[in-house]
């Protein structure tokens, strides 16, 4: 593993233990060149995926961008890293597990409002507007009446509206 401070190759691992989910290793490192310490996770990975972009453009599949689009519409929320995790996690293994090596930008994002949707309903509008490019104002609402519907109806399912 390359040393993200010096670049050298000759790194050491000090410590690795499984991350609270289990679905990684985590492995505190060490550079014998400069001193630096720094941390890596390893995952397994069922198959290298390929992202067809909305342009036609093809990208490797990357679970940090992946992340990082997750977490900028949860800014601020009220939602425990735990359980980020496990909705990436999720989406990752049902993209691996569809058999195909290609996926499309709207099933990655489609997966993820669904995901949004269960987590936080402010993060899954956030999503939502950049997603579906939303341009005014009325498209906000209408996916708000959209989420206001879906809860009415959970709410008849579970027996009412318990307030």
């Amino acid at each position: 593993m390359r040393c993200p401070y010096c670049g050298s190759l000759d790194t050491q691992v000090k410590d690795s233990r499984p991350t609270e989910d289990h679905a990684a290793i985590r492995r505190r490192r060490v550079c014998p060149d400069c001193g630096g310490r720094f941390t890596t996770f390893e995952r397994v990975q069922l198959r290298e995926l390929t992202v067809l972009k909305r342009s036609g453009r093809r990208a490797p599949f990357d679970r940090d961008k992946l992340a990082r689009s997750i977490e900028v519409a949860l800014r601020k929320r009220p939602v425990e890293p735990e359980r980020v995790e496990r909705l990436i996690n999720g989406i990752v293994r049902q993209l691996e597990s569809q058999g195909e090596g290609e996926v499309t930008s709207e099933e990655i994002g489609a997966l993820v409002m669904e995901g949004l949707k269960s987590l936080d309903d402010i993060a899954y509008v956030r999503f939502a507007s950049v997603y579906r490019n939303f341009r005014e104002a009325r498209e906000f609402g209408a996916l708000i009446d959209e989420l206001n519907a879906d809860q009415k109806a959970a709410d008849a399912r579970d027996g009412g509206d318990e307030t």
